[in-house]
């Protein structure tokens, strides 16, 4: 009798118990509730704007436009024909190319010098975080400011050393005006390029580098062949990182240059400022846009490829 008492519990227990598959069902649809607003505002304020642009680019559309006109590619093919966007995008690879370059020397060299022990090392090393923290408008004003021609330090400075006769126009001439900025998008961007890189250093072992010294190796050798290889996955995202962030750079260049002297800084974002908000063809703009797209394409996919292999 007590063993049927006690057989009729456990089935109920066990009709009551939640099934594995409607468990797992449940949490799939608990987590897509969860991801329902979040995809609602991707769609909302960067997939349909998105998809909007990429239509846009097919179509003939002005301010004097009463309407959107389908021309296929005639937008494409007005920009390589007068030569905008080729020369817009060698502008782009070149301003890419140099910043990213010299914003990750510049950045490894300074973190090799605060791994370093010296005196007061903690206030250096506060002190590096400062231009990641200001805004990069102000930067770009700052730097305007001292590479200006009639009042700039550089010239004050240049001047009263003997090194120049007269003032020098810096951001007039069109390899002064790329100078210029690549100069303070590298100021701006060695921040973030040192902390990530004096982290690896910091979690390179210690035996290894002491290791290397007693068999005789030099800072260099140490450099190249102990840290480089700890460093070259960090080195690979921050390049990628760098790379798609300068790809996207518009403030720190509208606000020093205006893209000039003559187009020499005129990149993607600038030109899309142009064409959709001085000149009011908004097609042009979306055709410069989808090209701008294409060429983040390849840093992106670089970057997407680099986090597959790490998970």
């Amino acid at each position: 009798m007590s063993g049927a008492a006690t057989a009729v519990p456990a089935r109920a227990r066990a009709a009551r118990a939640p099934r594995p598959g409607g468990v797992a069902r449940r949490q799939a649809r608990f987590g897509l509730l969860l991801a329902l607003p979040p995809m609602a505002v991707f769609g909302a304020m960067i997939l349909y704007p998105f998809l909007d642009a990429l239509r846009r680019a097919f179509y003939e559309d002005t301010l004097m436009s009463t309407e959107p006109i389908f021309i296929g590619f005639g937008n494409f093919a007005q920009l390589w024909e007068d030569g905008t966007i080729l020369g817009t995008w060698v502008v782009t690879v070149v301003f890419v190319v140099l910043a990213t370059a010299f914003t990750f020397l510049l950045g490894l060299a300074w973190a090799v010098v605060l791994n370093e022990r010296f005196p007061a090392r903690a206030l250096v090393r506060s002190v590096s975080l400062l231009p990641w923290v200001l805004p990069s408008t102000v930067v770009a004003f700052l730097w305007a400011w001292m590479l200006n021609g009639q009042y700039g330090l550089l010239n004050a400075v240049l001047l009263s050393l003997g090194l120049l006769d007269q003032p020098v126009a810096w951001l007039a001439t069109p390899g002064g005006a790329m100078a210029g900025v690549v100069l303070a998008k590298v100021w701006l961007s060695i921040p973030l390029f040192t902390a990530f890189l004096l982290a690896g250093l910091q979690s390179l072992p210690q035996e290894q580098i002491e290791a290397a010294r007693i068999d005789g190796a030099a800072n260099r050798h140490v450099l190249r062949h102990v840290a480089w290889p700890h460093l070259r996955p960090t080195i690979a995202v921050l390049v990628v990182l760098g790379a798609l962030g300068n790809l996207q750079q518009f403030d720190v260049i509208y606000a020093m240059t205006g893209g000039g002297p003559v187009r020499a800084t005129t990149v993607m974002s600038i030109e899309v400022q142009r064409q959709a908000f001085q000149s009011w063809n908004i097609g042009l703009a979306a055709a410069v846009g989808v090209v701008w797209f294409l060429t983040i394409l390849g840093p992106a996919f670089l970057r997407l490829r680099t986090i597959m292999r790490e998970v």
